[in-house]
């Protein structure tokens, strides 16, 4: 219950977006993390069935059906620490000829997708891990 209660509060911390164009603060975490410069991300595309496993490089933004997401900050415990990977993700939805509308912005964390979900009628995405390069595992499951 402790362990829940410390949770839903930094994730209430969390939730507080930064200024436009300021960097996310990065949670403070009761371990440490490594940035780490690639997220690997699992979208769940609810008429079809289907889930994807695509990789996110930081700073860049990546399609996802109308979904359009780009990573801020990636961060991983090192391998001594219990596992966890955590991501600051802004998600916004571009339908063709419309407005861009903003659907998330915080962190997700790769342990607890329930925590902090994007909420959307069509697609589930939410955070496996966080690797040093696209291509090969950095300790998770791709």
């Amino acid at each position: 219950m402790h362990s829940l209660l410390r949770r839903l509060s930094l994730a209430a911390a969390l939730l507080v977006a930064p200024a436009a164009g300021a960097q996310p603060a990065d949670p403070q975490p009761q371990y440490p993390s490594t940035p780490m410069p690639v997220a690997v991300l699992q979208g769940l595309d609810k008429i079809t069935a289907r889930i994807y496993t695509f990789e996110a490089p930081v700073d860049q933004t990546i399609g996802f059906g109308t979904l359009k997401v780009t990573v801020r900050v990636c961060r991983k415990r090192p391998p001594e620490y219990p596992p966890e990977s955590a991501a600051y993700l802004e998600i916004v939805e571009q339908r063709p000829e419309q407005q861009a509308s903003a659907l998330f912005n915080g962190w997700m964390f790769a342990s607890s997708p329930g925590l902090n979900p994007l909420e959307h009628p069509v697609y589930d995405v939410w955070v496996i891990d966080c690797k040093t390069s696209s291509g090969g595992a950095s300790g998770g499951r791709q």
